[in-house]
């Protein structure tokens, strides 16, 4: 569940982009229409179970010839949890998990972008969730970049993946019954300010 946060992060955006794919360097704000985190977790060792974050914000910096110079700040609000269960939904963003009113961000800042091929890269940063902040990894690939045709702004696109532990967020609530181990799938829009 703390998954949501890595997005943090999001996406941490691969910065994989290479000068081949004529991606533009710059500064860009996170879209956050079309950025998301999606988290999946097993319950009671039947079935994997998922949720969502949305409303994410943030900025990325973009050197893509020089990715190891890129840097990704995203935050999440854990108000924005849905699950298929609005009673669910409700409990997670209350005092014995997410504890939303007490810790209301979650938030993702990059300390390394190290790019793997021409398409992909490994994201370390810190994220902070609960009130706790521990190291993620996450690997981001690069989707595409272009003009967005309806809003017209120069768009890039990135998809990564991380898995954390939730007890290492104190987010502890029956564990193991419900899973520790959270899978986080982040899709990420970023618009060039330049």
């Amino acid at each position: 569940m703390a998954a949501a946060c890595m997005w943090v992060l999001l996406m941490a955006p691969a910065l994989a982009a290479t000068p081949a794919h004529d991606v533009r360097a710059g500064r860009y704000r996170v879209e956050p229409g079309h950025t998301q985190i999606t988290f999946s977790l097993m319950h009671m060792g039947f079935t994997p179970y998922s949720g969502m974050f949305s409303g994410i914000s943030g900025t990325l910096q973009l050197d893509p010839a020089h990715p190891s110079a890129s840097r990704l700040d995203v935050s999440v609000p854990v108000s924005s949890l849905y699950t298929p269960s609005d009673r669910l939904t409700g409990e997670l963003k209350a005092a014995d998990w997410f504890d939303a009113a007490r810790y209301p961000d979650a938030t993702f800042a990059s300390t390394s972008v190290v790019a793997d091929g021409a398409d992909n890269a490994t994201i370390t940063g810190n994220l902070t969730l609960h009130g706790v902040t521990r190291p993620v990894v996450l690997h981001a690939h690069y989707v595409g970049a272009g003009v967005n045709p309806m809003d017209k702004a120069y768009t890039v696109g990135f998809a990564a993946t991380a898995t954390i532990r939730r007890s290492d967020f104190g987010i502890k609530a029956y564990v193991p019954m419900v899973g520790d181990d959270v899978t986080l799938n982040i899709a990420g829009a970023f618009e060039r300010q330049d």
